[in-house]
């Protein structure tokens, strides 16, 4: 099978490229509500994060309402930053009413492999299917058993080395696997696209990467709905959130000024901008590998 017809076949132009833009116009007509159930440090940055994107957060994050609120949600974010005990059943109602409900959920696995009770749980976590995982280099090796993470929610490992353990986790799981670094990697175990960019100012907001996978919930929703992968919608986040820090840093040198003119360059970002930005898949190992 040729190149365009495997592009064809899974919804994608013939130029292999995706196009955040329109993913972009898609989740601001329709305000998709994310459930978060997250990280208690980042939960207001989080939900300001969705809001200035053009989505719409709800914090359900307590047993009883947890999965009520995952069946009528358009999509789930489940973060390990904090997971307390209540907080990790609030998990497990959540990601298996999804699962009934064919609400896609986003796992971050924050810390994952420098901490073992969140590592198991992870684990776990990942036979309810989530649509997409988002995390470090680090925390995406020890989520695959094949690192002991980073120090803390920091990575000790390089985004290409990750690449095949990422490729295999996404086959393995069926979820799109993003990598975030200098480069972010996302992948679906069949199609590999890097989203360059960024300002290293993210790292320095406490929310910087747990709102992005807040972010994937929504842009993964909204991809869904217009028919395509969601690995659109993973890329069109990371692009989305890329463009917005760019925009940001040139405004302010440090963090307490950037993390506000953050949530306004999101805001503020238009469909057009995201839509020149190249983001290009490439085939896992050529044209015969993705027709496997």
């Amino acid at each position: 099978m040729n190149r365009a017809r495997l592009l064809e076949d899974q919804g994608l132009d013939h130029e292999a490229h995706i196009d955040a833009g329109e993913i972009l116009a898609r989740l601001r007509e329709a305000v998709p509500l994310v459930q978060c159930i997250t990280n208690s440090v980042v939960v207001n940055f989080t939900a300001n994060v969705l809001l200035a994107a053009g989505a719409s957060p709800v914090m359900a994050d307590v047993p009883g309402e947890a999965g009520e609120c995952a069946r009528f949600a358009s999509a789930l974010l489940v973060n390990l930053g904090t997971p307390t005990s209540e907080q990790r059943q609030a998990m497990i109602e959540a990601v298996e009413a999804a699962r009934d409900a064919g609400t896609p959920w986003v796992l971050d696995p924050v810390g994952v492999g420098a901490l073992s009770l969140r590592t198991t749980f992870a684990r776990e976590l990942l036979a309810h299917r989530p649509a997409a995982i988002r995390g470090n280099a680090s925390e995406i090796l020890a989520l695959a058993g094949e690192g002991a993470g980073g120090r803390g929610v920091d990575a000790a490992d390089d985004v290409e080395h990750t690449r095949d353990v990422a490729v295999r986790l996404a086959r393995e799981t069926g979820a799109v696997v993003a990598v975030s670094g200098p480069v972010d990697l996302i992948t679906d175990g069949e199609w590999t696209v890097r989203v360059p960019g960024g300002s290293a100012l993210l790292t320095r907001v406490t929310g910087g990467g747990c709102s992005l996978g807040a972010t994937a919930a929504a842009c993964v929703a909204a991809a869904l709905a217009e028919g395509r992968p969601a690995l659109h919608g993973a890329v069109a986040a990371h692009a989305l959130h890329a463009a917005a820090s760019e925009t940001a840093a040139a405004e302010w040198g440090g963090p307490g000024g950037f993390a506000v003119a953050f949530l306004d360059a999101l805001a503020a970002i238009e469909p057009a901008a995201l839509s020149a930005r190249e983001l290009r898949l490439e085939p896992i190992g050529g044209a015969a590998a993705a027709a496997r």
